[in-house]
């Protein structure tokens, strides 16, 4: 699995692209263009298929 850590504190191209997908809390997870705010395992155990 890759991953891309974005932080918003050192990367303001990182914070711009939080608040244009209309996010102000973190963290963001996104997969396959479905975003997973804070942490919601079932969630995300379901977008990696994992469940």
């Amino acid at each position: 699995m890759t991953f891309v850590d974005k932080n918003i504190r050192e990367d303001p191209a990182a914070l711009e692209e939080l608040q244009q997908m209309g996010y102000r809390a973190t963290p963001v997870t996104v997969i396959d263009g479905e975003a997973v705010v804070g942490f919601d395992r079932g969630k995300l155990m379901r977008l990696l298929d994992l469940s």
